[in-house]
């Protein structure tokens, strides 16, 4: 539990401190879609590489490894809050800790995600015991998941994944982004295909299911061609447990964003975008991975299957997306930015879509300017 007078993340600038006796956790600014009702335990404080390109999250902050004994403090901090949840006493918790953890407690308290960028990087002898304690505070966890570096990965043995699996962990969360080599130095993604590869390969054999993330129109329009085909050769090789689609999104303030105004990157259209995703699911032979496009970022929701039973129903709306009229595929990219459409399926012609088509193109001159202006807000 919290000690007296000990400060919680992002109030050291201000020099607030916990009340004496106040129960209380950190957690990190993200998580993936799919751990929306996830316990978030914290681990390690933003990224530790922190150079990729196309990433604003952890820009200007400082990485840092917490603690085992803080971890084990948070955690028994949230035990108590769920206990006295359950009783219906005072706790004396945090506020926003008590509602994040009655959320958690809603769901069942099933799966757990370890906060920030990278959680392998501490040793595995202490992630073991973090798990391990973790597991015993919540025995109804069912599901522990990470985000991972394939480089971190890569430096793992295969038997210190197996230990990790037993502890738990059982899901890994890897953005490969890219399998090609050059994207993956123009974005300073810091790996090879050969790590990617090697990584994903070692997860997979330690017995723990893989998320491989892949963003179309991360290699610009220069790369197109070869960013699809070589990051299919990837998730090929690797075979994933799942393929997640995130489409890049060059946010201001970000390096890509100023590579893309000093005209050294040039950003793919939503139609090129679909394109690329059309060549790239065309080259996945051999794989059995779930693929998903579980994000706003993406234009075709609908693009989501597994492989390889579902690969002409994943590029049926792919075709029938370019099959449109240019107007009617602006329209519809147009309807889906502002909720109007979430399938190609859904698409029917409408003025007020077209009203607002119209009035952004007044406004940026095309709606692919505009959309360029847009996406950022969805992230």
């Amino acid at each position: 539990m919290k000690r007296k007078g000990k400060k919680i993340e992002g109030q050291e600038d201000s020099g607030m401190f916990l009340p004496p006796n106040l129960l209380a956790f950190e957690t990190g600014p993200i998580r993936p879609p799919s751990e929306a009702a996830s316990i978030l335990l914290r681990v390690t404080r933003n990224c530790h590489w922190n150079k990729c390109v196309f990433c604003p999250v952890y820009k200007h902050e400082q990485f840092s490894i917490r603690t085992v004994e803080d971890i084990k403090e948070d955690i028994d901090a949230m035990a108590a809050i769920a206990d006295g949840i359950r009783r219906r006493i005072d706790a004396r918790a945090d506020g926003d800790c008590a509602r994040q953890m009655a959320f958690w407690m809603h769901h069942g308290l099933q799966s757990l995600f370890l906060q920030d960028a990278d959680a392998l990087v501490l040793r595995t002898e202490q992630l073991v015991e973090i798990l391990n304690y973790v597991r015993a505070a919540f025995p109804t966890i069912t599901r522990i998941t990470s985000y991972a570096r394939a480089k971190t990965v890569s430096r793992k043995s295969l038997d210190e994944l197996k230990a990790l699996r037993a502890a738990g962990l059982n899901r890994l969360h890897i953005g490969m982004e890219s399998g090609s080599d050059a994207v993956l130095t123009l974005v300073q993604k810091g790996v090879t295909q050969e790590e990617q590869i090697r990584s994903g390969r070692h997860v997979m054999a330690a017995g723990i299911e893989l998320s491989e993330y892949f963003m179309p129109g991360l290699g610009g329009r220069e790369l197109s061609e070869e960013h699809a085909v070589e990051s299919a050769k990837v998730l090929v090789a690797v075979n994933p447990t799942f393929i997640r689609i995130r489409s890049t999104v060059p946010v201001p303030g970000t390096p890509l964003h100023r590579m893309m105004t000093e005209g050294k990157w040039t950003p793919l259209t939503e139609e090129e975008k679909v394109r690329e995703i059309k060549t790239c699911l065309g080259c996945l032979d051999g794989v059995t991975s779930t693929v998903q496009s579980d994000h706003i970022m993406n234009l075709l929701e609908d693009v989501a299957g597994t492989l390889p039973d579902d690969k002409q129903r994943m590029l049926e709306p792919i075709d029938r997306f370019l099959s449109l009229e240019p107007s009617d595929r602006e329209a519809f990219i147009v309807g889906r930015r502002i909720g109007r459409y979430r399938y190609v399926s859904d698409f029917v012609p409408s003025h007020d879509v077209e009203m607002v088509r119209r009035e952004l193109v007044s406004q940026f001159g095309t709606v692919d300017r505009a959309i360029l202006e847009i996406l950022p807000n969805y992230i």
